[in-house]
């Protein structure tokens, strides 16, 4: 096998540094990369330490969806479900859990397309770091602001009066699964983000796809009164499943269908739109 030698560029050429970065991922290691997340995910923190208002939708976002469909719908809801506004509370907050992780997800998005736009980006892939490392620290800071909106739902949802039907297991079975396919949905979103030429579209391509997904879905209401299209829609839309396990594991009931779909989904999402949010990475100009 021939080895080809190259020649040093002179210091302070712009060719130094990405060649660098390109010849030094190879060798990154599976702790130095953990590092490197772990680096990239506190710069990420810093961020929102120094912007506090980037926290409202994690803060506000729980409580009004909560206040607002449990009053407003929660009469007519909870009769349909052959009880009262307390049963449908039941029901809400579960399908709230599932649907937090896309709206959050949607921030993943936004913010690497902010990034790319000030230049944060283009300095990082010009260091010797993993690619992915850049991207998965997006994913963990996010995934933070996930467990934080989860605990004011759920402090919320137990405010009001919601019951636990399983055990303190179940609930925090329930919370790891909605963490696991919000992971894998962040990545869409990323994608997203890298694709599109400002945070504007990310956002509005993010809200076309969330609408249809979100109330489309058994996370308001039950799906037997919508149309027989609409049902079968719903019967193959990945929230409807994590909506029903999460309300399984916390409520009681079969869970092991919904979740082994839910972690399909997850598995699915993230093997196919993971390799192809990094090698948009590093491709975009």
């Amino acid at each position: 096998m021939s080895t080809t030698t190259l020649s040093p560029a002179p210091a302070g050429t712009a060719a130094t540094a990405p060649v660098t970065a390109r010849d030094e991922e190879g060798r990154i290691g599976l702790r130095a990369n953990l590092r490197h997340i772990g680096a990239l995910a506190r710069r990420n923190l810093l961020q929102i330490k120094k912007d506090p208002e980037s926290m409202f939708d994690v803060l506000l976002m729980p409580i009004i969806f909560t206040l607002l469909f449990v009053y407003v719908f929660g009469g007519s809801v909870g009769a349909s479900l052959g009880g009262n506004r307390q049963d449908y509370l039941n029901y809400l907050v579960p399908g709230l859990m599932a649907m937090m992780g896309m709206n959050i997800a949607m921030a993943v998005g936004t913010g690497v397309n902010d990034d790319f736009r000030k230049g944060v980006m283009d300095r990082f892939r010009t260091m010797p770091i993993a690619r992915s490392s850049v991207l998965i620290a997006k994913i963990v800071v996010e995934l933070g602001r996930m467990m934080v909106a989860i605990a004011i739902l759920l402090a919320m949802g137990f405010a009001l009066g919601m019951s636990l039907g399983t055990s303190v297991f179940g609930l925090l079975a329930a919370v790891a699964l909605a963490a696991v396919f919000g992971a894998a949905i962040m990545w869409i979103f990323i994608l997203l983000g890298l694709s599109m030429k400002t945070a504007q579209s990310v956002q509005g391509m993010g809200m076309l796809v969330l609408m249809p997904l979100q109330f489309g879905s058994s996370i308001f209401v039950p799906t037997q009164t919508m149309p027989g299209w609409l049902q079968a829609f719903t019967d193959y839309n990945p929230l409807s499943n994590l909506a029903d396990a999460v309300r399984g594991l916390m409520g009681g009931g079969p869970v092991a269908h919904s979740v082994w779909l839910t972690l399909a989904w997850a598995a699915g999402i993230t093997l196919v739109m993971a390799p192809l949010a990094v090698a948009k990475f590093r491709k975009k100009a």
